[in-house]
């Protein structure tokens, strides 16, 4: 098995503490018995997070910083056809406007059912239409545009701008400049709609804007059939949730990490592959003489000196 983990690390003072308290065992003894391969080395400010560029690498997909075509491929996975066009993910958020900069919160922050995802999405459609883009809808949370102007434009993942500034993830590309004003159109016409009220009076967050990623072609995924993605550790990282993260940390190590561990000692292929905001970091068995072996029982590391690097 290959277990990929996203947001296994995290940059802010609360998270590097929360690091540090962990007790994971099982990953503790994987990273003894395992060796370092293959790293990917950036900086937190990428237009791809480190466990996007891992996935890519294990699809095979060949893209530019900021190209990786996840909006024609989610598209796939929700049943639309493709094809030959360029695609971008089209995500409902909440841009949250405090005394100094615009943020944008975690999209499940909405509570976005389906029928309300439907109503909102027919309400904005018109706007991207009058520019030529396709509009599709495939999840509550997941719109899709197609448009050849997605060929070739960069942009910053979800996962990168969720909590932060959205000044800083938004290119000087010049098709920007459309974007930007479809953001500020679809808060207009969102900001004096009923259901606005309606979700107010509910006690829930307004959608009043929108995240466009993933831009490209279709390219197809070739992942191994034993790649196992646990993303538990993703909600509470980007909610500042570090009680939550640590919670989920312990029942990644008690489940996936402790069956790769005894997949290991079963003597079967295991790799495993732990991604923070810098870095994504591969593990893979080594062979070694039997002195090697020997030694690499009394071996010792500690995950936080690991994960802290990433």
């Amino acid at each position: 098995m290959h277990l990929l983990i996203p947001h296994a690390s995290a940059l802010s003072e609360a998270g590097r503490h929360a690091l540090r308290e962990l007790r994971l065992p099982n990953l503790a003894a994987l990273l003894a018995a395992l060796a370092p391969a293959a790293r990917d080395e950036a900086d937190e400010f990428t237009l791809d997070a480190p466990h996007e560029r891992a996935l890519a690498a294990l699809f095979g997909w060949q893209a530019p910083a900021g190209e990786l075509p996840w909006g024609a491929h989610l598209a796939e996975r929700d049943g639309i056809d493709p094809g030959t066009q360029a695609w971008g993910l089209l995500t409902p958020a909440h841009w949250h406007v405090g005394t100094d900069q615009v943020s944008l919160l975690p999209p499940e922050a909405l509570a976005l059912d389906e029928a309300a995802s439907r109503e909102l999405f027919a309400l904005v459609a018109p706007l991207f239409e009058s520019e030529g883009w396709a509009l599709h809808w495939g999840a509550p949370l997941r719109w899709y545009a197609a448009h050849e102007s997605l060929a070739g434009l960069p942009t910053a993942s979800l996962d990168r701008v969720i909590g932060r500034n959205v000044d800083t993830w938004l290119s000087d590309h010049p098709q920007v400049r459309l974007i930007r004003r479809l953001q500020a159109e679809m808060q207009m016409t969102l900001y004096v709609h009923p259901s606005s009220d309606r979700r107010a009076e509910a006690g829930l967050l307004p959608v009043n804007s929108f995240w466009l990623s993933g831009c490209g072609r279709h390219q197809p995924a070739r992942p191994a059939a034993d790649l196992v993605v646990d993303e538990r550790l993703r909600a509470p990282l980007l909610q500042d949730d570090w009680a939550g993260w640590a919670e989920a940390w312990a029942a990644l190590d008690a489940g996936p990490l402790a069956d790769a561990r005894a997949a290991l000692s079963r003597g079967e292929a295991v790799a495993l592959t732990l991604c923070g905001e810098r870095a994504a970091q591969r593990f893979e068995p080594q062979s070694r003489g039997l002195l090697a072996r020997l030694a690499g029982r009394f071996r010792t590391v500690e995950p936080a000196d690991v994960l802290l690097g990433l």
